[in-house]
């Protein structure tokens, strides 16, 4: 494809757009070799795990591995084993299969868990539980915990976890005691792919295009040449003078400033072609029986690039009645280039499995982005239809997870099993060269100047970098009594260590003896204004700006203890119950450098839970859950730091003075086996939560962009309810070759969630406590008493309808999601009368996607052809705020559709 490029001179001219499976699951689960009775002993019959997913009997049985599920006796109910791995768990589940991945045809794991009843994916591939946030669910990968790449974040975007990497996906949304104590919504279970049966080699490839993006204009720079793998070829390399300078404080020289790369990274660019989206995989895995010992291999590598345009309206209001201070047509391109591995060794002999898993992550978005409009302070005349402001940025995202596994599984005798795992995990992200550069417009040219004086006409550099490493481990050993009736004791020990460090240094450019330039100097383009030769004739020098910025640097450990005691059995026919108790102390200190605050978090908390199952017919049960648990601050909402979501185009500013929260769960759920494989269920839940954290938008003094930040609300509460409906129905009574192996398949689930935030006079930390003590406010000044909790949707609906084969590969599936409208940020205090705005809403919307996959023969080969059509409806992003008689669009753009085409053959 020919690409043609325009370079944007921001002081001539300005140019915008038209516009198979393993699974690890919750403690308490059943254990690897097939799906089992709830504390999973002795797998059952193969031919009663069948998954309902084409290829019938050729479908490999889930097998599960999970802290305190090593071993156990099979639980009979009312005369009969349960089969079904969402019945038979203790704890309300969701299951994605390898199978069920593929139907949705999502790329990465957090599209697919998007179909899962009460979950909703929030940003970019965060997923939300019932309408709680990140900071309220958990991310485990082969039953160990992972470290976040994103400062933003402690858990991980899911999204960076690509589809076939992962085997399984288990969602718990009631909490176990064999579960960290930071449970809110659920936990998410990701599970890569196992020790194969048989020896096979797949490689697959596919190409998409994007209505909005796909040969569309977009912005860009050049960077390095490796810039398409997601990897730097040293262009972004950070100067020793720049770190010292960061760690000291100081201002670097006028000579050392000419060693910052320049026109790679500052000049913008036009492409009035963007290249459609590509990806190609491969996986290999074999096995081999070494004496009474089977042992294999698996190993898959895959690699993405994808190109997403996103022409913004932005505005800004910082009074009540909606007037704006700033309103921007804001245009960013993302070239995002994923690259993942994974490489697993494996060894069973007899009830006895070890494994041991290393996975490597690489997800890097490059992103170009051209603003232009106004600013209500800056009443500059110029022709009509000019704006007064522009604004370029230019930036590299690079992140990275590495993390390997070992995990191992041991039949001690009749009666006693153990299983053990421990984890090193590592992420980083790297985000150098992040330039930006503010114009105005300037009458008496008649074009954009940038003087370099300040306020607005800026040119700024940023350097962030933020490296975690995560140590875990943990042991249980299940005892099986030989009693009469099933009775399982589990007992356990885990140890987390999560420590970070994070820097962001921030420099200015400015004129000579810190003034401002003059003369035709401030009409030149970014790359000469900041070029050698300019730096050297007119006296341009580099000012420290970080601590102006909050902490320059912090570093931040998280140390939890956990222990618990867990009993599960059958105290009458048909009726079940597991209670057990965690004890759990952590130790969270986040430091900054500089004289800010610092946190230090060290709580002891103890945690029970206990479900009971009635099975009162032999196809349906009644169960009933209670438990607490609690949600910690993270570090990025500890840290007064400052960053840039690129997802959110926003800043982020974190608040030392955050506290614990707790929760306190309760819920009750009613399903129907109707049918092999297919169920109905119906369940309703509450949730008290004590100090919830909370984001709210700020302006910063002086400033006139919105920001946000975070502070704890004195109480809420949330209750909701969702029903889940499985359905296959035969087709052979058409008659016919056709229809004698074709079935239909009908999935829908939908969740409606009620949360209520209680404000007070009851004085609560601001988000703007950076100094070293809090500075407090009435918590009804931040929070509108009744608001709904951040993130959270009132109506969740999901719904796949299709045609399916049984026998061989032949899907059609038609996809329809749904989220009704959710609080982004609450809404900032305006005009310093202590008034506080409306909050920030965002609106998800209907989305309608379809996959078609049809496995064909050539040769001896087996070749699967896929077509993905997504967003169909065209349905747009919108964040807005509602003023009487007047409504802010925060952030709105529209969104493309996608229309995809691959292939994959397996040797």
């Amino acid at each position: 494809m020919t690409k043609t490029f325009t370079t944007i001179l921001l002081g001539t001219t300005m140019l915008m757009p038209a516009a198979v499976a393993a699974q690890s699951a919750p403690a308490g689960s059943p254990p690897s070799g097939g799906v089992v009775s709830p504390q999973a002993g002795k797998p059952v019959d193969d031919a009663d795990l069948r998954s309902a997913t084409p290829g019938g009997n050729n479908t490999p049985p889930i097998e599960i591995s999970t802290p305190g599920g090593a071993d156990s006796e099979d639980i009979v109910v009312v005369g009969r084993n349960i089969p079904d791995i969402v019945r038979a768990t203790p704890d309300v589940v969701n299951v994605l299969s390898t199978a069920d991945i593929a139907r949705t045809g999502e790329g990465d794991i957090a599209g697919a868990l998007a179909r899962v009843p009460g979950l909703s994916v929030v940003g970019n591939g965060f997923v939300y539980v019932r309408g709680l946030g990140d900071r309220y669910s958990s991310s485990l990968l082969n039953g160990s915990p992972l470290p976040s790449p994103e400062p933003l974040r402690r858990v991980v975007p899911l999204d960076i976890f690509p589809t076939n990497v992962v085997a399984s996906a288990l969602v718990q949304k009631s909490y176990s005691v064999n579960y960290s104590g930071e449970f809110g919504g659920g936990v998410i279970n990701l599970t890569t792919r196992a020790v194969p049966k048989e020896t096979f080699f797949q490689v697959g490839g596919s190409l998409a295009a994007d209505t909005v993006t796909t040969s569309e204009l977009g912005y860009v720079y050049d960077g390095g040449s490796r810039d398409w793998t997601g990897f730097d070829s040293g262009v972004r390399k950070v100067p020793g003078f720049i770190r010292q300078a960061g760690v000291n404080g100081t201002s670097p020289s006028s000579s050392q400033i000419t060693g910052l790369n320049n026109a790679q990274t500052t000049l913008l660019q036009q492409n009035n072609q963007l290249p459609a989206n590509w990806s190609a995989e491969a996986s290999f895995g074999t096995s081999a029986d070494l004496g009474s010992v089977r042992v294999g291999v698996i190993a898959a590598a895959a690699m993405s690039n994808s190109w997403r345009t996103r022409d913004i309206r932005q505005q800004l209001s910082d009074d009540v009645d909606g007037g704006l201070v700033s309103d921007f047509q804001t245009v960013l391109t993302d070239n995002r280039a994923i690259v993942n591995g994974l490489l697993g060794f494996g060894a069973e002999w007899g009830e006895n499995k070890v494994r041991w898993t290393n996975l490597y992550l690489h997800d890097t978005v490059k992103q170009g982005r051209l603003s232009a409009g106004n600013l209500a302070n800056f009443g500059i005349p110029g022709p009509s239809g000019v704006p007064e402001i522009m604004r370029q940025n230019t930036s590299w995202f690079e992140r990275e997870l590495f993390d390997t596994q070992l995990v191992g599984e041991f039949k001690l005798s009749d009666q006693f099993a153990l299983d053990a795992r421990g984890a090193y995990a590592k992420t980083r992200r790297d985000s150098p060269y992040e330039r930006g550069f503010t114009y105005q417009y300037s009458p008496i040219v008649s074009d954009y100047v940038n003087n370099l004086g300040g306020n607005p006409q800026t040119a700024d550099i940023a350097f962030s970098e933020l490296d975690e490493r995560q140590l875990s481990g943990q042991a249980n050993l299940t005892w099986n009594a030989d009693f009469d009736r099933p009775f399982a004791l589990s007992i356990g020990y885990a140890y987390t260590d999560t420590t970070r460090d994070s820097s962001r240094y921030t420099f200015r450019f400015v004129g000579p003896n810190n003034g401002a330039l003059s003369g035709p100097a401030i009409q030149l383009r970014p790359d000469y204004l900041l070029s050698d030769f300019a730096i050297q004739t007119y006296g341009i020098t580099l000012q420290n700006t970080s601590t102006a910025q909050g902490a320059a640097a912090y570093d931040a450990s998280l140390r939890v203890h956990g222990a618990y005691a867990q009993v599960e059995g059958e105290i009458v026919d048909g009726l079940r119950a597991t209670t057990g108790i965690r004890w759990e102390k952590a130790n969270e200190r986040v430091q900054s450098v500089g004289a800010l605050a610092s946190t230090r978090l060290n709580n002891t908390y103890w945690l029970p839970a206990v479900t009971i199952t009635w099975n009162f017919a032999s196809d349906m049960q009644l169960r009933g859950h209670m438990s607490k648990t609690l949600a910690r601050p993270q570090f990025r909402e500890l840290a007064p730091q400052l960053y840039q979501d690129f997802e959110s185009d926003r800043l982020f500013f974190g608040n030392p003075f955050l506290k614990d929260s707790q929760l306190y769960n309760g819920e009750l759920r009613y399903e129907w086996y109707f049918a092999k494989d297919q169920r109905f269920n119906l369940a309703g839940f509450y949730k008290r939560i004590d100090d919830p954290i909370e984001a709210v938008a700020f302006f910063p003094a002086g400033g006139s962009t919105l920001q946000t930040g975070f502070a704890n609300a004195p109480r809420a509460n949330l209750y909701g309810g969702e029903v889940e409906f499985l359905k296959y129905v035969p087709l052979d009574t058409f008659g016919g070759d056709f229809f004698a192996t074709r079935r239909l398949v009908a999935i829908v689930n939908y969740t409606y969630t009620h949360s209520e935030i209680s404000a007070n006079s009851q004085s609560v930390a601001s988000p703007l406590s950076s100094a070293l003590s809090p500075v407090l406010l009435p918590s009804n000044l931040l929070f509108r008493d009744g608001a709904p909790l951040t993130g959270q949707s009132d109506h969740l609906v999901n719904l796949q309808l299709g045609i399916e084969d049984k026998e061989s590969l032949s899907q059609l599936t038609l996809l329809f999601n749904y989220a009704s409208n959710r609080v982004t940020n609450r809404g900032p205090v305006a005009g310093g009368g202590g008034i506080r705005q409306p909050d920030l809403i965002e609106r998800p919307g209907i989305r309608l996607d379809l996959v078609a996959r049809q496995g064909i023969a050539i040769g001896n080969r087996q070749v699967e052809l896929k077509a993905e059509a997504r967003n169909l409806t065209g349905t747009g992003y919108r964040e807005f705020q509602s003023f009487d008689g007047a409504q802010v669009d925060i952030n709105r753009y529209r969104l493309g559709r996608v229309f995809s085409l691959g292939a994959s053959i397996q040797f």
